[in-house]
């Protein structure tokens, strides 16, 4: 196994142990199935990815690798970046406490659900992963970069940010909570700020996305937005 990978996989693992402890610590306990659940989801969906990436295209997985805050060279992104950390991290703690509480309960079937959409999300990011090589953790553009219109980006321009909508909707309900979905608001919102500030690098630098974006009209809900 080469370096990356071990660092992929090295990463994957460093957060799974920081995930549990977000998860069980303020929740007090280990008995709530519904997280050990989700980690079954998330983590199962993260590894196969990571899995697939190493082998099908370890230059995506170096992109991938560069991400956060830090990462990122503009300073609206590093902000919009660090927004997107809290935001998840209150997404995943909230329910925690909720569950350690009692303040919500939701029913298992909607357990169930909030854990196909997380999975559809990770789905939605493996098409993209699996059409675009360049689908960076960063805002940038490549050299070498062409702008890519098949596959999920024959719908909206901005799959990836779908996906990522999509995992926030669920991770609340899988963990069972309905005060989680009150994260779902300003994540939204920070997900369309780094949209719309990415769309505003690609027109400028990427050849041929002005065409494209006239031509497939929705930026990231099919028939919506």
């Amino acid at each position: 196994m080469n370096d990356l990978n071990r660092k992929a996989l090295g990463g994957l693992v460093r957060f799974l142990i920081i995930l549990m402890g977000l998860l069980f610590l303020p929740a007090w306990t280990l008995d709530y199935w519904q997280a050990w659940l989700f980690l079954a989801v998330f983590f199962g969906s993260s590894l196969a990815i990571t899995l697939y990436v190493m082998k099908n295209d370890p230059q995506l997985l170096e992109r991938r690798i560069r991400a956060g805050p830090r990462a990122e060279k503009e300073k609206s992104q590093k902000i919009i970046q660090l927004l997107a950390s809290i935001m998840f991290l209150v997404a995943i703690v909230l329910p925690a406490i909720d569950h350690r509480f009692g303040w919500s309960p939701v029913p298992p079937y909607v357990v169930v659900a909030g854990d196909v959409l997380v999975a559809l999300g990770f789905l939605m990011v493996f098409l993209v992963f699996k059409e675009n090589s360049f689908a960076s953790a960063t805002i940038e553009v490549g050299a070498g970069q062409k702008v890519v219109s098949t596959g999920p980006y024959a719908m909206v321009r901005h799959p990836m940010y779908l996906g990522g909508l999509l995992i926030f909707a669920g991770v609340p309900l899988a963990l069972g909570s309905w005060w989680g979905l009150l994260i779902l608001v300003p994540s939204t919102a920070v997900i369309i700020w780094r949209l719309l500030d990415e769309e505003k690098l690609l027109v400028v630098s990427l050849p041929g996305y002005s065409e494209y974006r006239a031509k497939v009209k929705h930026r990231m809900m099919p028939l919506i937005w």
